[in-house]
């Protein structure tokens, strides 16, 4: 998505803690003071960004523009001037963060904000790491008697780089304790990055995590990992299987256009695991949906044709999710012919850093998912949310009969501000639930027996 501003030749960009002035110095005991109460950084803070907003009205009102020949596009920019396109994430592509542009960048005369200066914009509420950077919800699950949060995560740095699997848990999807890193680059097939993926709980107990690796070609293929100790509650340290990579893109798939491999399911009509990943046919610049099947989670079989085709121009369809909803349980059981069932088709359109969502007819022997209303179909109709909201997840939640979706919100600040917070990036709170209904509702927030009063809420 393109961001313009209007900027006043021959200034500093206005970008947050990059413009503010420096803080004014004060006596001794006026440092105690600030040190013994937020309030003092949190009033200097807002009249800052008072100050920013009033000087981007000025330019406006005196008719300032902008060079459209900026850096970006290929021509030179005026010196001070700040590019009108904001280049959009390079991520699992390039392994390059959008926000090592030189368009986020600070100006040097800048104030420079310290890490303890920024502590009281950590959240209370929406979870995020202890520090550094986090982007997709990956593999939420609720086992051994708890929630369990598998996350995107660079445990070294604040911008994307490094992709591992951060992990925590939760009794209540509020209170959080962090886990050791999961699962960090260190392979051929992961070298790149330990990219986004699922987990399934057969039957049996057996704990299935299906993620797609970034190889040492930045290739996209599937792997399969599971718990070094099943008996541990917590699933703290887990084994990536010996034959991977067990999928590789299909013939006439692009080599960076596959991934996302979603919970299974198991189909009844010829005993199989079903699961789907996420990719793209440049043949019109459309979004699809494969279906690969196993017995085995080690051997997989492509499925004839695609589950769903998006309309022409959607792009890579990335983190998909696919559920019922109107019947008895949100819970992933394969196709229901009932009239009162619809499935929830969802994908992450890479193009935009939206997701979208439609509803429709799943058929899970003939392998397809038609839309109710083609003119809303994935990718141009609903979307789960219209703010800063992406690569959503959910799970069934089997203690109480429900679905519950995360999603991460990328933050706006430049990266300077990043390296000086130490985090960057929240997820969603609370979960949006799409509880089971006799027809679909739009997602309702969570509203158990949680009373969110900041003494009881925290992460350990």
């Amino acid at each position: 998505m393109e961001s313009h501003a209007a900027i006043v030749p021959g200034t500093p960009p206005l970008l947050p803690y990059a413009y503010y002035a420096p803080l004014p110095s004060g006596s001794a005991q006026d440092d105690d003071r600030q040190q013994a109460s937020g309030s003092g950084v949190r009033w200097r803070a807002c009249a800052a960004v008072m100050a920013a907003a009033v000087l981007v009205v000025v330019a406006l009102l005196a008719g300032a523009s902008v060079d459209r020949s900026s850096p970006l596009g290929g021509g030179e920019a005026a010196a001070g001037v700040l590019p009108t396109v904001f280049p959009r994430s390079s991520g699992k592509d390039f392994d390059e963060s959008e926000k090592a542009s030189l368009a986020y960048s600070a100006d040097e005369g800048g104030f420079q904000w310290s890490n303890a200066m920024l502590q009281w914009q950590h959240t209370g509420f929406h979870f995020q790491p202890e520090k550094h950077y986090m982007n997709d919800p990956n593999g939420p699950v609720y086992y051994g008697g708890w929630y369990h949060l598998f996350y995107q995560h660079n445990p070294w740095g604040d911008s994307w780089g490094n992709v591992s699997w951060g992990h925590a848990v939760s009794k209540d999807m509020v209170n959080w304790r962090y886990l050791p890193v999961a699962m960090v680059p260190d392979q051929w097939y992961d070298i790149n990055g330990v990219l986004t993926g699922s987990i399934t709980v057969l039957p049996d107990g057996r704990v299935i995590l299906l993620y797609t690796g970034n190889t040492d070609t930045l290739s996209q293929v599937q792997c399969l990992a599971t718990p070094a100790d099943p008996s541990d509650p917590l699933l703290r340290s887990w084994i990536k299987h010996p034959a991977n990579p067990i999928i590789l893109p299909p013939p006439g798939i692009g080599l960076k256009d596959f991934r996302d491999p979603l919970t299974a399911w198991f189909e009844e009509s010829d005993k199989t695991w079903r699961t789907l990943i996420g990719s793209k046919d440049d043949d019109g610049h459309v979004g699809i949906v494969l279906t690969f099947k196993t017995t085995d989670f080690i051997n997989y079989e492509l499925m004839p044709g695609n589950m769903h085709r998006g309309p022409d121009g959607t792009g890579m369809f990335e983190c998909l999710d696919l559920y019922p909803v109107g019947g008895n349980s949100s819970e992933m059981l394969g196709g229901d012919s009932s009239p009162d069932v619809l499935f929830v088709l969802k994908a992450s359109s890479n193009d935009e850093w939206h997701d979208y969502y439609a509803l429709g007819a799943f058929d899970s022997v003939a392998n397809t998912w038609t839309p109710q209303d083609p003119d809303a179909d994935v990718g141009i109709g609903l979307r789960y949310d219209w703010g800063k909201y992406y690569a959503s997840k959910s799970f069934y939640d089997q203690t109480k009969n429900r679905r519950v979706v995360w999603a991460f919100v990328g933050e706006t600040d430049p990266e300077q501000a990043d390296k000086a917070k130490g985090w960057a990036s929240v997820m969603t709170f609370g979960p949006i639930s799409c509880w089971p209904r006799r027809r679909w509702s739009s997602p309702q927030r969570i509203k158990d027996r949680y009373r969110l009063q900041s003494s009881h809420i925290g992460w350990k």
